[in-house]
């Protein structure tokens, strides 16, 4: 792989604590990535908002409101775990589809592109800039933008199973399943609307837990890991 898009999941940075950040979490991400960096991969970054907020957290708010909500969660994230990029020895950009002051970086795929290639590790943020999208959508979206060669889904379960493990103790984990599987069964690994525009696109993902030990590396390497959604 040369060029890779990172979805991080909001709640699994979050740790054993369940919101906010856990710094020891962040650190050992940025450490794994700057391994991957060090080899000549160029990464792009996605982080979800789950740790503190999720669009629907309440029904009392307004949807589109709920998500502009959910869109400041992801750059909090993101500035944070820029930062923490920063102190392991990497260059960082964050951006943003909406001005956010100085703060980030209006998105620009031109831009975006030239950080890549210059060995700068990006984060994009703040969704697609509009409601009723989610990360998974940003994360297809940036990743079929830049032409990354695959998408790295780290998130708080292992892989995809048949159904939900913490409830189904038999539950069974697929090693590889097709994303037209996923659309026609609607199996909501990510959202359709994504899964439809990967399919289209034919982008391929891997979907593993984020925290397996060293499991990025072992992603980027080709090692046997979480489950792998091939394309037609």
């Amino acid at each position: 792989m040369n060029r890779v898009l990172l979805k991080l999941s909001g709640e699994a940075l979050a740790g054993d604590k369940k919101t906010g950040f856990d710094e020891d979490t962040c650190v050992a991400v940025a450490k794994q990535v700057k391994t991957i960096v060090d080899k000549g991969v160029q990464v792009a970054i996605v982080i979800g908002g789950g740790n503190f907020w999720r669009g629907r957290t309440s029904n009392k708010i307004d949807r589109t409101k709920a998500d502009g909500i959910g869109m400041m969660a992801t750059i909090m994230n993101c500035m944070y775990v820029s930062e923490i990029f920063r102190t392991e020895g990497m260059d960082t950009n964050v951006y943003t589809p909406f001005a956010c002051g100085t703060w980030t970086k209006l998105f620009s795929k031109d831009e975006a592109v030239a950080d890549l290639n210059a060995g700068k590790v990006v984060f994009f943020a703040g969704g697609t800039g509009h409601p009723y999208f989610s990360t998974d959508m940003t994360m297809v979206l940036r990743a079929i933008e830049i032409e990354a060669d695959c998408i790295l889904g780290a998130k708080a379960i292992d892989g995809v199973y048949d159904s939900d493990p913490a409830v189904n103790p038999d539950a069974k984990k697929y090693d590889e399943l097709s994303i037209s599987k996923i659309v026609d069964d609607r199996l909501g690994v990510i959202d359709l609307a994504a899964s439809v525009l990967a399919m289209e696109n034919k982008m391929p993902m891997l979907l593993f837990g984020l925290n397996e030990e060293d499991s990025i590396n072992k992603a980027v390497s080709g090692e046997k890991i979480g489950t792998k959604i091939t394309v037609e």
